[in-house]
C-alpha cells in the first residue's frame, strides 16, 4: 500500500486525525524555532563556529532531555496524555515568545541558552505523549501504517516548518530581529496546535489504569528506580530492548554527520564569500526530509514481506555503503545525495523501532519507555558530539569520520542481526498475534 493509502486508511478514525493534526501543527512550529535557533547560534556572522563550539552548543541543548526524560515518563503514565499536548504546546508559545525578546536584544550567553533548553526540554512531553497515545487511535494491526504515516509526516512538516522559518528570515533581513520573528511565527503555530489538542477527548489517549503504580509524587520520588524499572521491563521485552539499542548507536553515528556537515557548509563551503551557509544546510534537511517520505512510502510495503528487525538490518547496511560511497567526496551534491540516503535510513528504522516498542512494551510503561528512548537519542548525539572533537576539524572535512561512520553502521547492523537471531533461536518470546505471519530470515 502506498504512503496515501496508509494515510487514507488511519485517517478513517477520528482520534488519529485529531491527534495527527496536533503532532503536525506542533512539529511545524518546532521546525520554525529551530530553523531561527540554528542560525542565531551557529551561522551568526559576528561569531566564529569552530567544532568545539559547534560540539558545546549541541550538548547544552541535547543534555537537559537526559534529566526531563525519566520525569516526563513519570508524569505521562500518570496525567492525561491530552491535557498534556493542550497544556505544553500552550506554554512553549509563552516561552518562544521570551526566547524571541533575548535574540532582539542580543543575548546569546546563559539567559538565552537557559530559555532555549527550557523550550527544547519541555518538547519531550509532547514527543513523548504523540508516541504514547498512538496506540489508542489505531488498532494494533495498523500501528506499522499510523507510526509510518505520524513519524514521517511529522518529520517533513517539521523540515517545510523550517522552510517557512528560513523564507520569513531571509526577508526579514537575516538579523537578529529576523530571527525573533520567526520565533514569533513558531508561538503561533505552537499555540494552534495547543487548540487542535483541545479537540481530543480528555481520557482518550491514556495512561491507562494501573492499581499497582504509586501515587505521583512517591513516583516522581523513585524517579531513579522508575528508570530501573523500566530498563528491566525493556530488557524483559528483548525485541524492544535490542531495537533501542539499534537506534542509539544509529543516532550517534547519524550525530557525527549532522556535526560534520554543519561544520562544512558553516566553514568549508563557505570559504570567505558573503554567504553565511544557512540556505545550502537547508538543501540538505530538504534532501533528508524527502528520504523520510520515501521510507514512509516503501517501509510498510517492506514489513509486509520481512521482520521488522531485518529491514533495519538492511538499512544499516546499506548506510554504511552510502556513506562510503558518497560521503568521501566532500563536495555540495555528494553529501545533498547522501543526507537523501541517510534520510531513509533514519527514518525507516525509527518507524519498526517505535512500532516494536509499542507492539512490546506495556501500556502502563509505554510513557517512561518512549521518555528513556528520547534520552538515549539525545544522550547518543551528545556522545558524538564528543567524538567529534576528536575527529572532525573546523572545516567539518575529515576523512577518518567517514571511516568511522561507515564502520559503525554496519558493526550495529550485524550486531543486531546477531542479537536477533540469538533472541530467535531461544524461542522465549511471546509474539503479538499479527506479527505471527510475518516472514524472518
Amino acid at each position: 500500500m502506498s504512503f496515501v493509502g496508509d494515510l487514507q486508511t488511519v485517517l478513517r478514525g477520528s482520534g488519529f486525525r485529531r491527534l495527527y493534526a496536533t503532532r503536525l501543527l506542533s512539529q511545524a512550529a518546532d521546525g520554525c524555532f529551530q530553523v531561527a535557533l540554528g542560525s542565531y547560534v551557529f551561522f551568526d556572522p559576528s561569531r566564529s563556529t569552530t567544532t568545539e563550539k559547534a560540539a558545546a552548543a549541541f550538548a547544552v541543548l541535547l543534555l537537559p532531555y537526559s534529566i526531563v526524560g525519566p520525569f516526563a515518563g513519570v508524569l505521562l503514565d500518570r496525567w492525561s496524555r491530552q491535557r498534556v499536548l493542550v497544556v505544553v504546546n500552550l506554554l512553549r508559545a509563552a516561552m518562544v515568545i521570551g526566547v524571541a525578546g533575548l535574540v532582539v536584544a542580543g543575548e546569546a550567553g546563559a539567559a538565552f541558552f537557559a530559555a532555549a533548553l527550557a523550550v527544547l526540554s519541555v518538547n519531550r512531553f509532547v514527543l513523548s505523549a504523540l508516541s504514547a497515545a498512538l496506540p489508542h487511535v489505531v488498532d494494533e494491526d495498523e500501528l506499522v501504517m499510523g507510526n509510518s504515516v505520524s513519524t514521517t509526516s511529522g518529520t517533513v512538516i517539521a523540515i517545510i516548518g523550517g522552510g517557512v522559518g528560513l523564507a520569513v528570515r531571509e526577508l526579514a533581513g537575516r538579523d537578529h530581529g529576523a530571527n525573533a520573528l520567526v520565533m514569533l511565527t513558531a508561538a503561533v503555530i505552537y499555540a494552534a496546535a495547543s487548540t487542535a489538542a483541545r479537540t481530543l477527548p480528555r481520557d482518550g489517549l491514556g495512561p491507562d489504569a494501573d492499581a499497582s503504580r504509586p501515587e505521583t509524587a512517591e513516583a516522581l520520588k523513585r524517579v531513579a528506580r522508575g528508570l530501573i524499572d523500566g530498563t528491566r521491563h525493556i530488557w524483559q521485552k528483548r525485541p524492544a530492548g535490542y531495537a533501542l539499542a539499534a537506534i542509539a548507536a544509529h543516532r550517534f553515528f547519524y550525530g557525527i554527520g549532522t556535526i560534520a556537515t554543519v561544520l562544512l557548509y558553516r566553514n568549508y563551503f563557505a570559504n570567505g564569500r558573503d554567504d553565511d551557509g544557512l540556505g545550502g544546510l537547508a538543501v540538505v534537511v530538504g534532501a533528508a526530509g524527502a528520504g523520510y517520505l520515501v521510507a514512509a512510502v516503501v517501509t510498510p510495503w517492506v514489513t509486509r514481506r520481512i521482520r521488522m528487525e531485518t529491514w533495519i538490518i538492511a538499512l544499516y547496511l546499506a548506510a554504511a555503503v552510502a556513506e562510503l560511497a558518497l560521503g568521501w567526496q566532500f563536495t555540495r551534491l555528494a553529501i545533498v545525495g547522501a543526507a537523501f540516503l541517510l534520510g531513509i535510513v533514519a527514518q525507516g528504522a525509527k518507524i519498526c523501532v517505535d512500532t516494536l516498542v509499542q507492539l512490546y512494551v506495556d501500556d502502563a510503561f509505554r510513557g517512561r519507555v518512549f521518555s528513556l528512548y528520547d534520552v538515549l537519542f539525545n544522550v547518543a548525539f551528545v556522545a558524538a558530539a564528543g567524538a567529534g572533537v576528536l575527529v572532525l576539524p573546523t572545516s567539518g572535512k575529515s576523512y577518518l569520520s567517514v571511516v568511522l561512520i561507515a564502520v559503525g553502521y554496519a558493526a550495529t547492523g550485524l550486531a543486531y542481526r546477531w542479537a536477533i537471531r540469538r533472541l530467535n533461536n531461544a524461542s522465549t518470546v511471546e509474539q503479538p498475534e499479527h506479527l505471527a505471519s510475518i516472514r524472518g530470515w
